[in-house]
């Protein structure tokens, strides 16, 4: 089965329990997932998700936002200015 193949018969339904299997590391039966069956699965995950949602929906999607120019984010905190320690 090539890649074309396996992302036809795909449904949202089963990238659910692919997503549920490799979060818990199980399969629905209980039978543990193998490092390979985990990666193949990520790659069938991400395969179907860019093919079908939106890039803000992805898997692994950060939201960057977007800022003026000079524009800083909420979490710069100018560095205070240095002073050396006196031990007494």
């Amino acid at each position: 089965m090539n890649i074309e193949q396996m992302l036809a018969v795909l449904d949202p339904e089963i990238v659910g329990r692919l997503k549920t299997a490799i979060e818990i590391g199980k399969w629905p039966n209980g039978v543990v997932l193998t490092k390979e069956q985990r990666q193949i699965c990520m790659q069938a995950v991400y395969a179907w998700e860019i093919q079908n949602l939106p890039e803000n929906e992805r898997s692994g999607f950060i939201d960057k936002g977007h800022k003026e120019e000079g524009e800083e984010c909420d979490s710069h905190v100018p560095e205070p200015e240095f002073k050396p320690i006196r031990f007494v």
